[in-house]
Parts: structure tokens; C-alpha cells; sequence
């Protein structure tokens, strides 16, 4: 193609995205989802809104570093700038082969994500961009850079421009301007700028030596030293203010050898492993955490299952009752506070609206119960994966200085999730069985994200991955560090096959092969890849997972033990007849008189518990076991309550006479009715806690005198729905609105720009004509087929321009097809202001 048939090149970041086809403008609105909330009008608005200071800064925070050190490079270079300029800003004179291989796949992101525009000739950077990154006193260029000869001089008198030429060894000029390109040139010039350098006094060149890198402000006295004089009269060192010099930016560049930064990190930080085991292992161990997840989850449950703590006045837990839960879990506080902020996530338990409010299990859990073990394990991940709220800044302090509670406010952070997959995936990129260490994985985030990672060790998005880490250990998505096969399809990330020749010896090692990988994050799963991934992680975890027992082995000492996981049923039953006295690989059960009338009263006889005991333990029942179950049963519902406020009535006079003997029983206000009964001014409830803490075993009866028996009461809350993550700035738009919103995007920029035949009255944005000219010109369309430009204004009163091809004009109403919204719409001509011939063109 010759020079004349080359295209002219873009003058503005509108007409570069004109230029555009719908997959780039796809790629932006992608990558950038806050440009499309609202659909822009047409290309011009886009251009706008993806120029505004906000929009840029997010953009700029999700660059990798690689990607924001050539935007920074950018700011410092010319404007426009050719790719050789950006090209030795980044690979300094010495050129760097990998920087130069990376620059042109940063420079596409870029472009892709509209902050530069134009041919490589004449790059830029959108204006807001460049006013971020550019060096000024106030915010220091990240390279470290100044401003250039041309800035710092802006406030120079001419005399003194001329005395720094001459000092420099230049010829004198006529004027400032041409003074000052002679100097920036000797400062570009290496080999004049070398001569220069060579008669400096070495206490001079150590000053610029300090300032090379940045910040390369210094101060300086009304008098200063003489190794400062020297650079200021050649200009090497440059007065900004009173007491305050710079660096010009083209020194520090023939310093630095042309590099815009000291270190350019073109390609990630390597993931270095810190352990390799064998993937049966690593799948093993996961599996055994995910085994003590669910089963941590059913306790917590479990212990409130009658209804849990009271919720603050300002919503959560108290610390009390949070300490409380971890001791009932056996856990720390932090852990306890993740399992509950788990179960809270997954929809399992909330508050539950009554005036004294309460959290307790909600309906959810119940269906969740009945699910196979591998599918609630896969819910409680998936809900974890998507989850903002973060249980590790439980304990801390919000920006009131306030303390933040577990199922509290403030726990949020829109990041989480990204944070959370982003690691999973960091760790699936290893091979199998492979655990990374955890600064390499801090490490590697930080150059992804190098703005909202600063190098401080207490960034949220650091702690979010230390977390994570963490979690995902105590999860069973990760075993020993690496990523399990469940964990891996939880994520959509592909799962090998075992090969033939795998190691089987504990103590093998995996050979690591790994290289530098530029992959971004997978875009997340739609819902139906997520339905399709949980089920997949279901699948492979449930062979891991121990098989429910149906029994027990019973001991002379009053305990049982369960060497696995019970069935639902069985495990229920045992809760009640006896009490957990350890946890661990085999749980061990001990048989009380209290745990054994608890049994009685939820109904349960003496025959029934011996049957149970004889049913489902692989030992004979121990004959201690069976004497305490028939003495309780034989005390049990001896005694009788009931309401008068309340009574005591039993059979047995020498009974009521050795209760009423009691000193125990003086609170309760006891006395004789009749030879068999009791009245006491205590309620029923308080009379029974009463008695046996005396050590008898009453049973309730009804008023008709029947024995009361009490169950347990499962209290739910009202249906709940689990909690909304908070999103991290607008969602990613699908495939369906991305099509419909750059096709409307196309027809409101072929309205805007359409060339128009001009009229006598068309001096505004829209066209204005008479109603007459208006009706005779539709007219004329729907006769000759030919499209034309009109101004509408809608019933809100909002103005717009469209370019229609009239139908029909009937009825005070024009039916065209509308170009600007790709559809047939009728028109009332009262509200279209004017109308206009297109151009010939």
C-alpha cells in the first residue's frame, strides 16, 4: 500500500474504537464492564466514560505489573510517542531480549482495555492515564522519573537559560525556547553527555547517583555547596522552588541507561513448590479434612438446634457466645468463627426475625442433611468460593474503631472470591500433588495486581491469601498444601488420570516441571458450568469418604465406642442416650443417669433402650450398662408434676417425706397437700430441675395425668436465603447483552455521524423544520425509499437523533424502520423537531 492509500490515523480515542471491530469492542466492555452500565449512546460516549478518572483508576488496578510499568513508561514519554521510544524506555541501550518479546503482548492489553490508542508510530495514553502516572511534585512518577528540561525551565528567565547553555559548553541562542531544545538535546546526546560527566567532581556525581532513581527532588541552601553549583550551572540539576532542585527526566534517562524503571518484571514470578507428594496422599488427607468439615458443620448445627445465641443489638455474635461455640466445637476462636461464617454463607442458619432474636438452623439445613455426603460437602465449597464476607477479620476493628463480630456487619470484602480463585488456580497450574510455598503464591499476586497489592505484608488482598491458603486446608479443598482432585474440579480445572509409572513409595518425589506462565485468570464459571463441576468434585470425593457404621462397641466402663462415622439414625439415638465424651478418628460415647432419663424422657422405655444397645453393638451389653438403665428406669416418672402453680405426687409417703426433710428443697416452697402429694409455688419446669438436682427422677404428666414426654425441640428459622456476595464493581456482562449492546452502540454512532445535507434552520445538534416541511419530506421518503435524519424528543422530554427510512405516514404517525435501533418503530410527528436529507455519501 502506497502512502497516500494508508489510513489517516486516529486524532482521538473515539475514532480509534470506530476503527475497531465488535470482538475488540467486546474485549473492552469484557474487560471494563463499568463502560457498559449504562449502554453508551454511540462510540463518542464511550470513548468519554472510558476516559473518566474513575474508570481509569480501576482499569489500572487490574494491570499486572508488566502491563503498568509500559503505561508508565508511556507517561514519561512523548505525546504521541513511536513503539522504538516506548521500546528503549523498557529494554534501556543495552536492549533486553524478553522485555522486547513481552512488550508488544503489554502494549495489547492497553489497547484492548482502551487506556492507549493509536499506531505504533504515534501511541498514546488516554489523558487521565497520563495525568495519573506522569511525575509531578505532588505525586512522584513510579519510575522514579522528574519533569523534563523544557517543564523545570517553564519558570526560568531567559538570562539564566543562556548562562546554563554556556556553562554546559553550547552556543549561546537568540531566544529561551531554542536554548532550551539545545540542552535537552546534549542531555539525549550519550556521547556529549559522557564528555560532560567526565570533568564532574566526584562529590557531584555522587549526588546524582542518589537521585537517579527516584524521588529526584533534593533541597538545597540560598548558598548551595560547590558540588551542587557545578550541576546547577550546567543545568544537571534544575530549581523548581525556592530551596528545592530536580533531576531533569533526560539526565536520569542517559544515567540510567535509558531504562524508564531499574527493574522490569516482564514475565511472573516462578511458583516454586515447597513440598511434592503423591496425589493419592494429597487426595487422601483433603478428603479426610472435608470428612471433619461436614461433620464440624452438623455439630455446630447441632448445638443449636434448639435455637442458638442472641444476636447483638448491632447484628453478630458476642465474643462470649463465640468463645462458647469454640469450645463446644473444640477449636479456636478464629476456626470457630470460620465454620459459622461457613454454615451462615451456605444458607444453613440466620437469624430468626422473633422479638428476641436468635440464630438458629434454617429450613435449608434440613434438605441439606439429606443430601449424600459428597454433595453437602460440594455446597459448603462452592459457598465458601463465592462468599465476601471473611471470617479472618473477625475480632478486628472497622473504620469506627469498632469490633467486628462473627455473622456481624463489615465483614465484606469484594475481592474474596477473586482472591480465592485466583490462588486455587495458581495452585492448579502445578502438577499433581505438588504444594507451593506461600510466598511465591504472595508473591505472584502482587505482580498480577501490583496496584491493589502494594509490598507490604498487610495488604487486605496478602491477608485474603493467607486466608484462603488456610481455609482451603481446613475445607479438604487442599491436602498437605496441594490442590486435591475434588479441588481441582470444584474449580472447572481439568483432573489427570494417574499415569501407570506413578511412584507409590510415601517418600517419591514428583519431578516439577514449570516455567513462567502469562495466563490470566480463567473467566468464571456460568452457572451451569458450576452446577456441572460441583457435581463432578461430588463425585470423585465420595469414594474417599469413610462409610457410614451401624454399630457400636460397648465397654464395662459405661462407654461406647464408634470407630468410624455412625448412620444418621443411630448417631441421633446415641446422642441422646449418651454423652460425647472425645472426638477424634473413633468417638467415644459415656452412659450418665442423666444421659439415660434424658432417654427416657423422649419417650423411650427400658425394653426399647436394651434392644437399641443389643441391635447395634458388635459386643454383648455390658452388665454394668444394663443395671444403671433398669435402676433409672425404675426411679423414672415415680414421682409425678404437674401444675397447681405446680404439685408433686407419688405413692410412696416416705419418698415425699424425705423431699420435704431436704434443706435442698426450701427454695422450692413445698408443702403437703395430702399424704400423696405435694404443692410447691415453683412452675413445673423449675420444680423438675429442682428435684433432680436432688438427686430423684421425676417425670411431667399432662393434666389428665399422663406422663409428658419431651422431646427435643428443633427450632428453625422462618425459610432464609443465603447471603448476596458484595460485588466487586459491576458484573461482567454475558454473551447476549455484549451483541445487543454494541449493536445499539454501532446505530447511535451511525446517527451521530452519518454526513447530512445542510439546512437553512439546522444550527443546533438536531435538525429543526417546520411540521409542514417535515410531513412533505416523510412523504417524499416512503415514495423514494431513502433514509433520513431526524431529532426526537421522547415523552420524559429526552432529546435524541435517529436515522430512519420512513413506511408509512398516516394518522399523524410515521412508521420507519429506526437504523439507530435496528427495529421498525412508530413516530408522532408532534415530537420530532426536524428533519434532514442524508448526504449523497
Amino acid at each position: 500500500m502506497s502512502t497516500v492509500d494508508k489510513p489517516a490515523a486516529p486524532r482521538s480515542l473515539a475514532e480509534a474504537l470506530r476503527g475497531q471491530d465488535d470482538a475488540a469492542l467486546a474485549a473492552l466492555l469484557r474487560s471494563r464492564p463499568d463502560l457498559i452500565t449504562p449502554v453508551p449512546t454511540d462510540l463518542t460516549q464511550l470513548a468519554t466514560r472510558a476516559g473518566t478518572r474513575a474508570s481509569v483508576v480501576r482499569a489500572l488496578e487490574r494491570l499486572d505489573r508488566f502491563a503498568l510499568q509500559t503505561a508508565e513508561a508511556l507517561a514519561v514519554a512523548a505525546d504521541p510517542a513511536p513503539y522504538k521510544e516506548l521500546l528503549g524506555l523498557m529494554t534501556g541501550d543495552e536492549g533486553d531480549r524478553t522485555v522486547a518479546e513481552a512488550l508488544p503482548h503489554a502494549l495489547a492489553t492497553l489497547r484492548e482495555q482502551a487506556l492507549a490508542w493509536g499506531p505504533d508510530n504515534r501511541l498514546r495514553l488516554v489523558r487521565t492515564a497520563r495525568e495519573l502516572l506522569s511525575p509531578s511534585p505532588q505525586h512522584p512518577s513510579p519510575t522514579g522519573l522528574g519533569p523534563t528540561v523544557q517543564e523545570a525551565t517553564a519558570g526560568m528567565s531567559p538570562g539564566r537559560i543562556q548562562e546554563i547553555v554556556t556553562t554546559a559548553g553550547l552556543t549561546s541562542t537568540h531566544d529561551a525556547v531554542s536554548a532550551v531544545t539545545a540542552l535537552t538535546t546534549l542531555f539525549k546526546d550519550r556521547k556529549r553527555m559522557t564528555a560532560l560527566l567526565a570533568d564532574a567532581p566526584e562529590e557531584s556525581l555522587e549526588v546524582l547517583r542518589r537521585l537517579v532513581w527516584g524521588p529526584p527532588y533534593g533541597q538545597v541552601t540560598a548558598d548551595p555547596a560547590p558540588r551542587l553549583r557545578w550541576l546547577l550551572d550546567r543545568g544537571l540539576l534544575l530549581p523548581t522552588a525556592p530551596g528545592t532542585v530536580v533531576l531533569p527526566r533526560e539526565v536520569a534517562l542517559r544515567l540510567r541507561d535509558g531504562r524508564a524503571h531499574r527493574v522490569t518484571e516482564p514475565l511472573p514470578p516462578l511458583i516454586e513448590p515447597s513440598g511434592t507428594h503423591r496425589p493419592q496422599v494429597v487426595d487422601g488427607t483433603a478428603a479426610g479434612q472435608a470428612y471433619t468439615a461436614l461433620a464440624t458443620v452438623e455439630e455446630l448445627l447441632k448445638d443449636w438446634d434448639e435455637g442458638g445465641p442472641t444476636v447483638l443489638r448491632a447484628g453478630g455474635l458476642s465474643v462470649r457466645d463465640l468463645k462458647r461455640t469454640a469450645v463446644a466445637l473444640d477449636v479456636t476462636e478464629p476456626v470457630a468463627a470460620f465454620w459459622v461464617e461457613l454454615a451462615y454463607a451456605a444458607g444453613l442458619i440466620a437469624a430468626d426475625g422473633e422479638a428476641e432474636e436468635r440464630y438458629a438452623a434454617t429450613p435449608a439445613y434440613d434438605e441439606w442433611l439429606e443430601q449424600p455426603a459428597g454433595r453437602r460437602w460440594a455446597q459448603l465449597a462452592q459457598a465458601w468460593l463465592a462468599a465476601t464476607r471473611t471470617a479472618g477479620l473477625v475480632g478486628g476493628r472497622d473504620a469506627k474503631d469498632r469490633t467486628l463480630s462473627a455473622l456481624g456487619p463489615g465483614l465484606d470484602r469484594s475481592a474474596a472470591p477473586e482472591v480465592r480463585h485466583r490462588v486455587l488456580d495458581l495452585l492448579a497450574e502445578l502438577p499433581e500433588g505438588a504444594a507451593p510455598s506461600a510466598e511465591s503464591v504472595l508473591a505472584r499476586l502482587r505482580w498480577e495486581r501490583p496496584l491493589r497489592a502494594p509490598q507490604i505484608d498487610d495488604d487486605l488482598r496478602t491477608r485474603l491469601a493467607r486466608w484462603t491458603v488456610a481455609e482451603a486446608e481446613q475445607l479438604g479443598i487442599t491436602g498437605r498444601g496441594a490442590l486435591s482432585a475434588h479441588g481441582r474440579a470444584l474449580i472447572g480445572a481439568p483432573v489427570a488420570k494417574p499415569a501407570a509409572d506413578e511412584p507409590s513409595g510415601p517418600g517419591d518425589k514428583l519431578p516439577v516441571h514449570h516455567k513462567h506462565l502469562r495466563a490470566p485468570a480463567r473467566e468464571p464459571l456460568t452457572s451451569a458450568e458450576q452446577a456441572v463441576a460441583a457435581a463432578t468434585a461430588a463425585r470423585l470425593l465420595a469414594p474417599l469418604l469413610p462409610e457410614p457404621l451401624d454399630h457400636v462397641l460397648l465397654q464395662a466402663d459405661l462407654t461406647a465406642v464408634a470407630p468410624g462415622p455412625l448412620e444418621r439414625p443411630l448417631a441421633d439415638m446415641l446422642g441422646v442416650l449418651a454423652d460425647v465424651e472425645s472426638k477424634g478418628g473413633a468417638t467415644v460415647y459415656r452412659f450418665t443417669p442423666g444421659s439415660v432419663r434424658r432417654a427416657l424422657d423422649a419417650g423411650r422405655s427400658a425394653s426399647d433402650l436394651h434392644g437399641f444397645l443389643t441391635a447395634h453393638s458388635r459386643t454383648p451389653v455390658p452388665q454394668p450398662l444394663a443395671y444403671l438403665i433398669d435402676d433409672v428406669a425404675r426411679r423414672h416418672g415415680h414421682l409425678r408434676i404437674g401444675a397447681a402453680s405446680a404439685y408433686v405426687r407419688c405413692d410412696d409417703d416416705a419418698m415425699l417425706n424425705e423431699i420435704l426433710a431436704d434443706k435442698r428443697a426450701a427454695a422450692l416452697h413445698l408443702r403437703r397437700l395430702a399424704p400423696t402429694v405435694l404443692a410447691a409455688q415453683a412452675d413445673p419446669a423449675t420444680l423438675l430441675e429442682g428435684l433432680r438436682a436432688m438427686g430423684f427422677a421425676p417425670a411431667a404428666e399432662s393434666a389428665e395425668g399422663d406422663v409428658l414426654i419431651a422431646r427435643a425441640h428443633a427450632h428453625r428459622t422462618p425459610p432464609r436465603t443465603a447471603p448476596e456476595p458484595v460485588p466487586d464493581g459491576p458484573p461482567a456482562p454475558d454473551a447476549t447483552l455484549l451483541t445487543a449492546a454494541i449493536r445499539a452502540i454501532r446505530a447511535g454512532d451511525l446517527a451521530s455521524t452519518t454526513p447530512r445535507k445542510q439546512t437553512p434552520v439546522a444550527n443546533g445538534s438536531l435538525p429543526r423544520t417546520g411540521s409542514a416541511e417535515t410531513l412533505a419530506t416523510m412523504q417524499a421518503a416512503v415514495l423514494t425509499g431513502e433514509a433520513l435524519w431526524i431529532g426526537y424528543v421522547n415523552a420524559e422530554g429526552s432529546a435524541s437523533q435517529r436515522v430512519i427510512a420512513p413506511i408509512r405516514v398516516e394518522g399523524g404517525f410515521v412508521t420507519a424502520y429506526d437504523h439507530t435501533a435496528d427495529e421498525v418503530r412508530t413516530y408522532p410527528l408532534h415530537r420530532i423537531t426536524g428533519v434532514s436529507e442524508l448526504a449523497d455519501d
